[in-house]
């Protein structure tokens, strides 16, 4: 699983962050990481000039192999906090999309069978009424 990291300007301390970054993304996905390929997060600080209030984003996309990509984004006083929220909620949606389709490879189709709507034993079967 390769993890990038892309900031925008304003986010100060690159390196030391991006290094953060990797490390919680590897703790919450890396269970995971059979099938994610690749996780990209883009963090930024929507009004540096502004203190308080939600103003750091994370956008975090998770790229499935065989499947479309999951996205998510998280908003939040500190750039560690959004990025840890971000990291939860891709988290669970792969889980989420991963747990969907293993739920429905584990279904039988009917198309084997030969009367799927036959009735069960001892059951009266009736004609449908409109007269046809």
């Amino acid at each position: 699983m390769k993890i990038q990291v892309n900031t925008d300007d304003k986010v100060e301390g690159r390196e030391k962050l991006s290094r953060r970054v990797e490390a919680e993304v590897s703790r919450a996905l890396g269970h995971l990481s059979d099938h994610i390929t690749r996780v990209e997060v883009h963090l930024s600080d929507e009004d540096s000039d502004k203190t308080g209030g939600d103003d750091k984003r994370c956008l975090m996309e998770a790229r499935l192999a065989g499947r479309p990509p999951v996205a998510v984004t998280n908003h939040a006083g500190s750039l560690r906090e959004a990025f840890g929220g971000a990291a939860d909620k891709l988290r669970r949606s792969v889980e989420r999309t991963l747990g969907r389709l293993k739920d429905h490879q584990g279904r039988k189709s009917i198309r084997g069978i030969e009367n799927p709507v036959a009735p069960r034993s001892g059951e009266a079967v009736t004609a449908p009424r409109g007269g046809r």
